[in-house]
């Protein structure tokens, strides 16, 4: 497996494709965004593995987003190649109008709940038309959690793991002897992976995230290869530091409805991260959602309408937790 990293300008850092060209077969897990120079970088780095986008037999994609799938469809047109995805993001993948055109109004209902104001919405809508690439989408073969591929002499196993988007999945394989995750978004090296605003059919982004991560810390990897950056040498300590993220941030948005009285989401987003701009105009807002949803069904919060307030005793219980951690 060789590690193929791609320059990366409309989002955090750079992505990362990983390729499987060791054998008759050749395989790219990833493809990076659809930029001309990405598809420049894809092209001279296969070349120095005496790979050409033509000899690319198959494609699994991690999930939706542009970033990971942005040159499938012109994989597959230049090669031919099958493009696997999970069945929740794959409509998306392919494009499919009635997927696109449900995302995008689910969108608007929530920047309406969460109180984005105007003009945050019309920078968002003009970045997220601008990153959308929903032209030339490859034809996308669906796979399912557990889903096992023979690719030379490694096997790939799919590992749904929702949260930063519904249909994402992590890819399990074996490298010189060690048992090694391609985690794709559900875990970073720098960054944790936005939940709520990355992907808003989530229900649950937070509960499900957790489950992701508690998952990852209980598998035992001896690395995880991630969707951006360098790889992560210990995932189970990495996955177990951003629990505890989650809870650090659960707190300070308790703390903000203690402070702030009654607020909508934008408000909390405004407490935790100050002015947002470009894609963070979305993540502030969702990752704020995120807990607070997570928050009022575990019954620290209440809400009334788009507002949420503290639960009775809630203000107390934050004032004991010397950790300033919320479990979760």
């Amino acid at each position: 497996m060789e590690r193929i990293p791609l320059s990366n300008r409309t989002f955090e850092g750079n992505n990362n494709a990983y390729l499987f060209a060791d054998g008759p077969e050749t395989v790219l897990v990833d493809t990076g965004d659809r930029m001309p120079d990405t598809a420049d970088q894809l092209e001279a780095r296969l070349g120095e593995h005496d790979t050409a986008v033509a000899d690319i037999d198959r494609v699994f994609l991690t999930h939706w987003h542009g970033d990971h799938r942005g040159l499938a469809g012109r994989i597959q047109g230049a090669s031919g190649a099958t493009v696997y995805a999970h069945g929740a993001d794959a409509p998306l993948i392919a494009g499919d109008p009635d997927a696109w055109e449900r995302l995008i109004e689910t969108q608007e209902s929530y920047f309406e709940q969460w109180g984005m104001p105007e003009d945050g919405r019309e920078e968002l809508w003009d970045v997220l038309d601008s990153t959308a690439w929903r032209e030339d989408p490859p034809t996308v073969t669906t796979v399912e959690d557990g889903e096992t591929f023979a690719v030379n002499d490694h096997t790939l196993r799919v590992e749904h793991a929702p949260g930063h988007t519904e249909g994402l999945c992590m890819v399990e394989t074996t490298v010189d002897g060690d048992d090694v995750v391609l985690s794709s978004d559900a875990l970073l090296p720098k960054y944790p992976p936005n939940v709520g605003g990355a992907d808003v059919r989530v229900e649950r982004p937070l509960a499900k995230y957790l489950r992701t991560l508690r998952n990852i810390a209980s598998a035992d990897y001896d690395r995880a290869w991630p969707g951006h950056r360098d790889p992560i040498e210990d995932p189970a300590a990495r996955a177990e530091f951003i629990i505890e993220h989650h809870e650090e941030r659960s707190w300070r948005v308790l703390d903000a409805l203690r402070r702030h009285g009654p607020c909508d989401a934008w408000t909390v987003s405004d407490d935790l991260f100050g002015d947002l701009e470009h894609i963070h105009i979305l993540h502030g807002p969702g990752e704020a959602y995120a807990h607070l949803s997570h928050l009022e069904r575990d019954g620290a919060v209440r809400r009334e309408g788009n507002e949420y307030l503290l639960a009775d005793g809630v203000a107390e219980e934050l004032d004991e937790r010397e950790d300033e951690r919320w479990p979760l």
